[in-house]
């Protein structure tokens, strides 16, 4: 894992191709992380130690809004394997700086079942326990084993089940922090190196999704195999979304809300159309790109940020945005969901 080679530390690297929105920013330092001994010299270093850090991963769950002065480590621990293979489950074994998608790819053709509703997700690896990324009705949680971490502070290694993780909806112990001692917050205090998921056999599709529903009517394919679903997958958010390689983005910029079964009702009796689902908590969940739209936002722009003209929830780099011109354009559909449904849209990406 390059865990003799010498630490690869770079000076002022331009961080666009390192972000999906397409951000002009650099890096003051960077250093590449290929395994626990790389993070192991960063924090032995004499000048570096003491710096401040930031983990990088796909860098699609971030706005820049200038150049990163803390000491940027760009996660690129590869690795994928299967760690065992018993009757009842398959765990895989996934390197933190894989990416995301190509990982659940390779699952699929090896006939491993079970990641395909989360196909096309950007990102790596190691970004997806701290998001608990989902889509089509599967979350990371589900497939979930474990994580190898490094403390970035003592540089230990420690690995945490999925309890220890406190997943929830785009939310895990990875994304608190330690607010007081006796708090476990992870936010800033540790990288993850590997994950370890659980593929459950026999295999059972997840269909309950709409979009699915209607392919599998249009397709008249009544029990689809892993990878007609992984088609799909593709298929859907590809028309949904767009290409950040095309286009800069960051993927669905504010979470889906959830409100009490009265606001529900309070907002349906104003809004008879609003999209809702019933959650198993008894919230409803709203969705928010429904919300942007019906006020009037898509394909409206602020500077070069503008908000995708096919699918609200999802903002745009019309071409040298900068972090700022997003931020603001955020704010002001915040802003605007708030006066007219009373209701905060909270982003996903974090802003740096």
């Amino acid at each position: 894992m390059g865990d003799n080679s010498p630490m690869i530390v770079e000076q002022n690297v331009p961080l666009q191709p390192h972000n999906t929105f397409g951000i002009v920013a650099k890096a003051r330092t960077l250093v590449r992380i290929g395994g626990e001994s790389d993070v192991q010299a960063v924090l032995a270093h004499p000048g570096l130690g003491a710096e401040a850090r930031f983990v990088l991963g796909g860098g699609s769950n971030i706005v820049l809004t200038g150049d990163v002065k803390a000491v940027v480590l760009k996660v690129e621990v590869a690795g994928r394997r299967i760690v065992e293979d018993g009757p009842r489950a398959t765990i895989v074994e996934l390197g933190a700086g894989e990416n995301w998608h190509e990982a659940v790819t390779w699952a699929v053709e090896q006939g491993l079942d079970g990641l395909e509703n989360l196909a096309l997700i950007p990102g790596t690896v190691g970004a997806s326990p701290v998001q608990n990324i989902g889509a089509y009705g599967v979350e990371l949680q589900d497939r979930f084993e474990s994580l190898d971490a490094i403390d970035l502070v003592t540089g230990k290694v420690f690995t945490l089940d999925a309890a220890q993780c406190a997943f929830g909806y785009r939310d895990s112990v990875f994304k608190h922090s330690p607010a007081r001692d006796s708090d476990f917050g992870l936010a800033g205090r540790a990288m993850i190196l590997r994950v370890r998921l659980r593929l459950p056999k026999p295999w059972k599709p997840v269909l309950g999704y709409v979009d699915l529903q209607r392919k599998m009517t249009e397709t008249g394919i009544a029990e689809p195999t892993a990878r007609q679903i992984y088609d799909w997958v593709c298929a859907i958010r590809g028309a949904k979304l767009p290409d950040p390689r095309v286009i800069g983005n960051a993927g669905s910029f504010f979470k889906n809300p959830t409100v009490t079964p009265e606001q529900c009702q309070d907002i349906i009796a104003r809004e008879p159309g609003i999209v809702h689902y019933p959650m198993p908590d008894g919230t409803m969940k709203l969705a928010a790109g429904w919300l942007i739209d019906a006020c009037g936002w898509k394909g409206k722009s602020v500077g070069q940020a503008g908000v995708y003209d096919k699918q609200a929830l999802v903002l745009v780099n019309r071409g040298g945005a900068t972090g700022g011109e997003v931020v603001t354009l955020a704010r002001a559909i915040q802003t605007s969901v708030y006066e007219r449904f009373g209701i905060r849209l909270e982003p996903e990406p974090v802003v740096v």
